[in-house]
């Protein structure tokens, strides 16, 4: 029997030695992920990021919970650990949750650390969301820290978004400083029993009502989208006309994650995300978006290692001294590789 034919029939031994194989990126791993793509496509896929110290880990471990027992979906949880694998950063959270998930044969949990490359850490995530969804997986939770880039290529793999905040971090906002706001499908308030937590609310819904009142430019995945804005947040804004494109409008979740308090609404909302996906078209959109990034990832590092087995490598080191001795430019030197001329 293959790998991908194990992992097709549920076979926890081969999915956990695939995943490996995956994110060590060997010639093996990649011939199963050919084999397995035609098989994904049906998980949903949830993103969830914030700043270090919101509780991310206990809301993703309640959230698992909750699919389990209320929805009975299999769930995968995609650990990523921007820190050293020697931390004990992932290995510890993974122990804590262990304790309420363990031993469930449909609950499949995997850390991996970003060892540095936030580029290549994209395509090993994407990878091992792509043998979970084969596998037949229903939700796969794809976690990571608040850490620059990394949140975006989250955003960018996931059907929804979920941004982590919490009250009393010396700041109003950890979100809005690096950024995130934008990517939130929805904003949760974790640790929500904390003094602080009225400000950090009002604080999350003054940055959405920052947008025009009556109109919203959305940016997701590179493409910007002009669309109603109503008020009602957490529920697509009426059509107002033929052109308007439905909108979806984050709500704020309130959580206490490890009293198990607001999970049962914050699943709610993620279900009613689904559906505006569904309903909206959107879903595609997001899928198209993800495989084009993927594609053209992949594309650049075929065209990449191409070019350095068809360059001579004294060639190469003696076009890179020019440019060190500043005689030619960088894009000099392009031209120089590809084409043999300088421009």
């Amino acid at each position: 029997m293959t790998h991908s034919q194990a992992i097709l029939n549920g076979d926890r031994l081969a999915l956990a030695r695939l995943l490996t194989k995956v994110e060590n990126n060997s010639q093996e791993g990649r011939a199963a992920l050919m084999e397995l793509f035609p098989h994904t496509g049906k998980a949903h896929l949830i993103g969830v990021t914030g700043a270090p110290g919101t509780g991310k880990s206990s809301l993703v471990n309640q959230l698992a919970l909750h699919y389990r027992k209320k929805e009975d979906k299999r769930i995968a949880i995609v650990a990523v650990d921007p820190s050293s694998p020697f931390t004990g950063g992932a290995v510890l959270g993974d122990r804590v949750r262990m304790r309420d998930l363990s031993g469930d044969p449909n609950v499949f949990i995997r850390s991996m650390a970003t060892r540095g490359s936030l580029g290549g850490l994209a395509q090993s995530t994407a990878n091992m969301v792509q043998v979970f969804d084969a596998a037949g997986f229903d939700v796969i939770i794809i976690e990571t820290v608040g850490a620059g880039q990394s949140e975006v290529d989250v955003a960018r793999l996931a059907h929804t978004t979920l941004v982590v905040e919490a009250p009393g971090l010396g700041d109003d906002i950890q979100a809005i400083k690096a950024g995130i706001l934008e990517i939130a499908d929805i904003l949760v308030i974790n640790k929500a029993d904390r003094p602080g937590v009225e400000n950090t609310e009002k604080a999350l819904k003054s940055m959405l009502d920052l947008a025009h009142p009556t109109e919203r430019v959305f940016q997701h995945h590179g493409s910007a989208m002009r669309t109603p804005f109503d008020q009602t947040q957490g529920k697509p804004a009426p059509k107002q006309d033929s052109s308007a494109t439905l909108m979806w409008i984050p709500p704020i979740q309130k959580t206490v994650a490890v009293e198990s308090k607001g999970i049962v609404e914050l699943a709610e909302s993620i279900g009613r995300h689904v559906v505006h996906l569904r309903q909206s078209g959107d879903w595609a959109v997001r899928d198209r978006a993800r495989l084009e990034v993927e594609l053209e990832a992949l594309i650049h590092e075929a065209l990449v290692k191409r070019f350095r087995e068809e360059v001579i490598q004294e060639k190469y080191e003696d076009v890179l001294g020019k440019v060190m001795q500043r005689n030619i430019s960088p894009w000099e030197a392009v031209n120089l590789l590809l084409n043999g001329r300088e421009q």
